[in-house]
């Protein structure tokens, strides 16, 4: 079983703490660990506080350092040293997601380090998380495309309404964001960007439910829901 999780970080808002807290709580119940460390950017104090926090874990911690497709083997070779410098990793892997360089040696370097156990899931079962789990994430992931600098965190997303019209799944969907400004960053110039979003989100949405999907996404602002538990509860956080 494979479970992602967020980015462990310095929080700034309740969300942050519960996200933290979350993954806190995955590394206490798993056995292998990979903490990705991309390797077009330095190793910094992020990074440290990371180590710092793995260092009482009892779980196998790999160090996977992705995006090697984007440096030269000079810097890679020294990236690989200030990363080995930060724990006592039990493997250090480099890998491109992009090139599938070393992806497949990743995935049996990390089932050497697991323990047998009995099936857990039926063979065709992918996933445990419900499917408007996933659309949201499908559609914050297309919200997020070429702005994720801007509204790392900003934007949240719920399923509102899903039903099933002969061949057609109508998804009913709202985005939210903190302030105004960002909600016209997520819209557009006259629509054009959530039109975009719609689109983009609806292709891969259709993929994952193998038929032919009707969206419609509403952008609305949800003041400082980042620090609000009430607003959190209601969006699933």
């Amino acid at each position: 079983m494979l479970v992602d999780t967020p980015g462990l970080h310095r929080p700034r808002t309740l969300l942050g703490e519960r996200l933290n807290d979350l993954v806190r709580e995955v590394w206490s119940e798993v056995d292998v660990i990979g903490v990705c460390f991309p390797a077009d950017e330095p190793v910094g104090r992020g990074d440290r506080f990371i180590s710092q926090e793995m260092a009482e874990l009892k779980a196998t911690v790999f160090a996977v350092v992705t995006k090697v497709d984007l440096v030269s083997p000079q810097k890679l070779a020294e990236h690989l040293l200030a990363v080995s410098a930060l724990h006592d990793f039990a493997e250090i892997v480099p890998v491109s997601a992009v090139s599938g360089h070393q992806m497949q040696s990743l995935v049996d370097m990390m089932i050497k380090y697991l323990p047998e156990s009995p099936q857990l899931y039926p063979d065709d079962v992918l996933t445990d998380e419900p499917e408007q789990v996933l659309i949201a994430e499908l559609i914050r992931e297309a919200a997020l495309e070429g702005v994720r600098d801007e509204l790392p965190h900003s934007i949240a997303v719920l399923v509102e309404e899903m039903m099933v019209e002969g061949g057609l799944t109508k998804i009913y969907a709202d985005l939210y964001v903190e302030r105004d400004s960002q909600k016209s960053i997520v819209i557009g110039t006259r629509g054009a960007r959530l039109k975009e979003v719609g689109s983009r989100a609806r292709l891969e949405i259709e993929k994952l439910l193998d038929t032919k999907v009707y969206l419609d996404l509403h952008v609305r602002v949800a003041k400082e829901w980042q620090r609000d538990p009430r607003q959190l509860r209601k969006l699933g956080f």
